[in-house]
Order: structure tokens, then sequence, then C-alpha cells
């Protein structure tokens, strides 16, 4: 008799002292990240797939292009649209792709996996492409894309982790600092602009309790470098942190889980740049792009 196959794949355990992490195939993705009894990263049960977005990477593109409609290098492309009732392409290709695991195994503490994309309707280009999982003090995850095709690629990338620090985020207190919020149109999400998030309902540069603000947003101007999201509870003084080296940062308030965590998304790009083309990475034949995040508390 076969053995069971789950719906998100394989299971890979990370291991590091009172650290623990799970990766699995479907997607690369995160499975949660625990220190000891304490959910930091949350994830879901070893027989459900995953929902809402938990712990997954989106590549070649993070947020959505609205139609799913883009120009590249002259070219009009069109891609599968993936959020049907919104009419978008969302979170890219790999999602519910299988990864393998490409490192030997040895290290309980590493995982890698590693994916090659060969392209698909609206998206016709090669790549190669890679996650390293590292527990040390935390969990560090570096995301690299390396371009096996022949022509340019436009790529970006993005992740999907929740922080949690044990209780509902309208009690939590939530600290971060950005220059500009990116305004979106409540009934498809697509790109308005952009405006100073100084005196903003979205202003945490002083760290103030969530409440019931309700955001899916995005932020930029994030002081260059690496920049860093602290959830805490008030009552414990337990953090959660995500730090990350992108221009661009995505936060939601976890409706669909019941906003038991917040949802900290690093991004290489804003929503929709496949048409703006704003901080849009393009790989040349056999060029490289790579980022990284990291969760402690």
């Amino acid at each position: 008799m076969s053995a069971e196959v789950l719906p998100s794949g394989e299971q890979w355990v990370l291991d590091d002292g009172g650290w623990s992490a799970t990766v699995v195939s479907v997607g690369g993705g995160l499975r949660g990240v625990s220190y000891g009894e304490r959910e930091v990263v949350p994830g879901y049960a070893e027989h459900q797939p995953a929902y809402a977005g938990i712990g997954q990477h989106l590549i070649p593109w993070p947020n959505r292009i609205t139609d799913g409609k883009y120009t590249f290098e002259g070219v009009d492309e069109q891609l599968d649209l993936s959020e049907p009732d919104r009419q978008n392409a969302i979170h890219g290709l790999t999602r519910w792709a299988n990864w393998e695991r490409v490192d030997d195994g040895t290290d309980p503490a590493v995982v890698e996996v590693g994916h090659r994309l060969h392209g698909a309707p609206g998206y016709p280009h090669q790549l190669d492409l890679r996650l390293h999982y590292r527990l040390a003090d935390g969990l560090t995850v570096t995301a690299t894309a390396t371009n096996v095709g022949a022509s340019d690629a436009p790529y970006g990338y993005g992740t999907h982790p929740y922080l949690s620090v044990g209780r509902v985020i309208d009690e939590c207190v939530l600290e971060f600092r950005a220059a500009e919020w990116l305004e979106v149109s409540p009934e498809r999400m697509t790109p308005i602009g952009l405006s100073p998030i100084h005196d903003s309902p979205y202003d945490f540069s002083a760290s103030r309790t969530i409440g019931d603000l309700e955001m899916d947003n995005a932020f930029t101007g994030l002081g260059g470098g690496t920049w860093s999201v602290t959830l805490t509870d008030p009552a414990s003084g337990d953090r959660a942190v995500l730090t990350s080296d992108t221009p661009w940062l995505q936060l939601y308030t976890g409706g669909a889980i019941g906003r038991t965590a917040l949802a900290v998304e690093p991004m290489t790009c804003p929503p929709n740049a496949f048409v703006t083309g704003q901080n849009l990475v393009i790989l040349k034949p056999g060029g490289s792009h790579s980022t990284t995040f990291r969760v402690s508390i």
C-alpha cells in the first residue's frame, strides 16, 4: 500500500534547540514556526492545504496584476485570472507547484528546496528557484531566482507569513516605519496611488494598539537596508519580529484567519509592477536575484 499523500506534500522539519519549523513541498511553503510551546508563525494542520496565503512564497510576482494584462519588451501578455472574483492574476505561479529538497539533509537546522519554473500562459520565461531555510535563534529564509532561459524575464518576489503573539491582533501593539502607503480600490484592490503615512490611520512609527483597524495595504519608504515589523503582547511583553531587506511591505490584518495573527509580507515590488515597472527586477539570461527575511522573538 502506498504512503499517504498529504495536501501540502512532503514535510521537512527543522530543529535548533527551542526553535522548530516545518517546510512543505507544495509551494516550498512554511507550515509554521515555533519557539518551545509558543507559535511564532502560525501554520495549518498537516492534513490541510495552505489557506489564506499562510507561509506561501509569491513568485514571479507578489500581490495582484489587474486584469492579468501587461506588456513586456513590446509583447502583450495575458496571465490566467487566478483571482476570478476580482479579475486579477494574484501571487504568482508557484504556490501550488511541487518543490524538491535539494540540500543533503545533514544539518537538522537547514532545509533548502528548489523548483524549475518552465513558464506559463502570460509568463514565457524559465527560472530556477531556491528557498533556503535556516534556524539559528530564529528563522532566516533566503529566496533566489536565476534566469535559465534565453530572454530577459520580469521578476518580483513576495512571501506571506503571519506573526503571532498568542492573542487576537486587535489587542496587540504594532510598530513599523514607512514613508508612504498605497491606496487601492476596495472592489478590485487595484492601486490608486501613494500617500504619506504621517498622520494616516497606518502610522505606527510610534508603537500603538492595532484595535479594529483593517489593513491590506502595501507600504514603502522603509528606510533602505533592513526594516522590521514588531508585534507585541502588551500583557506578557512577548514579541514577534520580522525583518527584511525588500523595498516594499504588505500588511494584512488577517480577517481570513479571524484576526488571530498579522500577515507581514516582504515584497520586492508593489502590486501591478508588471504593468508599471516600479521596482521590477529584470533578470537577464544567467542573472540571479536574492532577498532575505528573518523571523525572531
